[in-house]
This record gives structure tokens, sequence and C-alpha cells, in this order.
């Protein structure tokens, strides 16, 4: 299996090195539900462009952009979400039935930010209280990658 490093360098991106960022994301802080979402400020949308479940979350997937909790935290503050019970979840995701039906009640979102905007997030998802502060902050080395993906992502994509 490749790493990180040898996946950016291989053909077949950006499928490649987001496949290498789900592994990465699974040996660092694990997910039983792994997606990213990138956003889009023109449609005020983020859209999922890479998912482990693509069945019950599809690629191209949109969201509209909520002006809430989550929000000030993520794109607000650049700061890290966390959330490990399923009421937690429920108070800021409407989609929370089809997460616990995945067998997910805890959750992990992880901007990633480049030159002072938040481009996308890292969203993990996994049994209730998975997230403990020692993983949280494990996190924090996803984040390089993530915008390595997102950037790979752009550039084979023509933008967001």
């Amino acid at each position: 299996m490749m790493d990180f490093t040898q996946a950016l360098a291989a053909k077949g991106q950006p499928d490649r090195t987001f496949e290498a960022l789900a592994r990465l994301v699974q040996d660092t802080i694990g997910a039983k539900l792994f997606t990213t979402m990138v956003i889009d400020r023109d449609r005020n949308v983020a859209r999922r462009n890479f998912t482990n479940m693509p069945e019950a979350y599809p690629v191209s997937g949109e969201k509209p952009r909520n002006k809430d909790r989550w929000a000030d935290i993520v794109e607000g503050q650049h700061e890290t979400f966390v959330a490990n019970s399923i009421e937690e979840i429920a108070a800021v995701f409407p989609d929370h039935e089809l997460i616990r039906s995945l067998g997910c009640e805890s959750c992990i979102n992880v901007p990633v930010t480049i030159d002072g905007q938040v481009i996308g997030t890292l969203n993990c998802l996994h049994e209730a209280g998975h997230y403990t502060p020692e993983r949280a902050e494990a996190a924090n080395a996803l984040k390089l990658p993530g915008a390595v993906a997102f950037l790979l992502h752009e550039k084979y994509n023509g933008g967001a």
C-alpha cells in the first residue's frame, strides 16, 4: 500500500491522493465514514469531493452553508469541530438520522485553511465518544495533506 507521498506522485489524480488521505485519516484518528467537502462561496454551498461511502454520501452531494454554531467554529474561528454524541450531531446536522444508521454517533470536522480562508473540511465520523481530545489534537496533522488533496482537486477539476 502506497503512502501519501507516493500517492501524490502517482498517476490518477486527484483520486489517488484522496484515497491515500482516507488511509492516513484512518491510521491517525480513525473514521467509519470519511468525506471531504470543498466550499463554493460563489454558490454558498459546500460540495462533497471525496467519500468512502458513495452509496450513502455520493461525491458531488451539496449542503447549503448556514450561519450557525458549526460555521462559527469551523469557518469563523478556523477551529476543529467535535461532537461525541448523536444529540450533539443532531444539533447541527439535519442528516443525523442517516449518520446514526451508518453506526456513527461522533464526528470531527477539520478545517483546511489556505491564505487565511477555509477552503474545505475533512469530515470524520465514528462510534459515540470516539473523538477524544487526543484524537482531536492528532487531527491537526491531517491539515497539510488535506490542503494538498484540495489543491489537486482544484487543479484537475477547474476550480471548487
